[in-house]
Formats: C-alpha cells, sequence, structure tokens
C-alpha cells in the first residue's frame, strides 16, 4: 500500500506547530522527542519512528511510513524466525480509536502480522492485543 508522506519536511513543518525549546530540567525523551520533530521524516531511523510512536506524536504522517518500512522487512525478519522489533510494538500499541479512524491502516497491520513467524513474548502479547481490539470491518 502506497501513502503521500512528504518525507522532505519534518513533523513541525507538517502539523504546523512550533513547540517551545525544552527547558533545563527537561527529560532526555522530552529533549530527544523534540529534535526527532524538527528532523524531516526520509531521515528518521525506524528507531525513532517507534520512540514518536510511542508517545502518539504525528501518527497521522507516521504510521503510513511505520507501515511500509514493517512491510519491506517482514519477509527478511519471518524468515529469520524469532520476530522482536520495537517499531511493531509501537504501532500494535496504539489506541483503539486509529484503527477505528483508519481501517485501512488495521487491514495493512493484520496482513503484516500474517507474514510474521514466531514473535517474541512481548510483541506476541501486543499483536494479540491489537488483534482483540481491532475492528471488524478492518
Amino acid at each position: 500500500m502506497s501513502y503521500e508522506v512528504d518525507r522532505s519536511r519534518s513533523l513541525e513543518e507538517l502539523d504546523g506547530e512550533k513547540w517551545p525549546e525544552p527547558g533545563p530540567g527537561s527529560t532526555s525523551l522530552v529533549s530527544a522527542i523534540d529534535r526527532l520533530r524538527r528532523r524531516p521524516i526520509g531521515e528518521l531511523t525506524a528507531y525513532d519512528l517507534s520512540r514518536l510512536i510511542g508517545q502518539d506524536i504525528g501518527l497521522r504522517w507516521l504510521i503510513p511510513v511505520s507501515l511500509e518500512i514493517l512491510r519491506e522487512t517482514a519477509p527478511d525478519q519471518a524468515a529469520g524466525g524469532f520476530y522482536d522489533d520495537d517499531l511493531l510494538t509501537a504501532v500494535l500499541s496504539r489506541g483503539p480509536d486509529l484503527w477505528e479512524t483508519h481501517p485501512e491502516w488495521a487491514r495493512e497491520v493484520k496482513e503484516i502480522l500474517s507474514m510474521l513467524g514466531a514473535l517474541s513474548v512481548y510483541v506476541q502479547r501486543e499483536a494479540d492485543d491489537f488483534l482483540a481490539r481491532c475492528p471488524e470491518k478492518s
């Protein structure tokens, strides 16, 4: 599935919100998220995407990019056996509102899961939770 996301732009540019600089007492996560929001989406690593998605930031742009990455890497991951992935976990653990609003994304996640073999216990738990709460129509 192909999605139109301008990967040359940052989340800050896409959402039009300029956040204030993190203060001196900010946590490393707050500082990292702030930096990642300013980086072009095309420069974000899978780990960067998982951090942003885990904080529910930029989902409308990052979920489609993440699904493309997961779809591309799933065959190799499945061939290697045991699958444990932060990006997949971040995607799977998003709330049901996201999947109800975007059932096409939920369908794609289900397709990706069907391509994978053995999941780690932790990822399998997230996959089971996702499948249990995923809208029936997807």
